[in-house]
């Protein structure tokens, strides 16, 4: 498969009986910081799951919009506060808040891309389980294209090159994956 990397800040959601019950930042690679009160304020991120394995951990991506960006920006500028820097910053900043009511003012998007800890399979392919990821109320990449070979792959690539520009999020390339 081939899909846009989203650049944003990483996170993994854990549900247990279809309920969230833990969201975490990647942090150092090896511990990352609890940020469950904030990821729920995400209208991307769902609270409940139907049709999900009893432990189904989702990873993806948080990210704020281009056009998110400037409204948040332009908010900014008329309190007098200090502008974000670039939307990835705006989104890590956000999700990390210490106050989960001030997160729940940003406009954080949420792409589900991949899977860790599950109790059951929900997928034989990596298309398989961005689909039923996307059934069960995940919002996956469209971009996302399943090739058969590598020039398929790298035609794809350019695809996503150019439309880049107009995508209306940052990306930083473009990630192959093992269907």
């Amino acid at each position: 498969t081939a899909e846009p990397k989203i650049d944003g800040l990483s996170l993994s959601l854990r549900y247990e009986n279809g309920v969230l019950v833990q969201a975490a930042t990647r942090g150092d690679g090896a511990i990352g910081e609890n940020v469950t009160e904030n990821a729920k304020t995400i209208a991307d991120i769902p609270h409940n799951l139907t049709g999900a394995p009893s432990v189904l951990e989702v990873r993806g991506e948080v990210y704020v919009t281009h056009a998110d960006f400037a409204a948040l920006n332009e908010a900014q500028n008329e309190k007098g506060a200090k502008k974000f820097a670039n939307p990835r910053n705006a989104a890590a900043g956000a999700l990390r808040q210490l106050d989960a009511r001030i997160t729940a003012t940003r406009p954080l998007r949420f792409f589900a891309y991949a899977w860790g800890a599950l109790s059951v399979p929900i997928a034989t392919t990596q298309t398989g389980a961005l689909r039923h990821l996307s059934d069960i109320g995940f919002q996956t990449n469209p971009l996302t294209a399943t090739c058969d070979d590598v020039k398929a792959l790298l035609e794809h690539y350019q695809i996503i090159s150019d439309q880049r520009a107009t995508l209306g999020y940052d990306i930083d390339g473009v990630v192959y994956k093992v269907d």
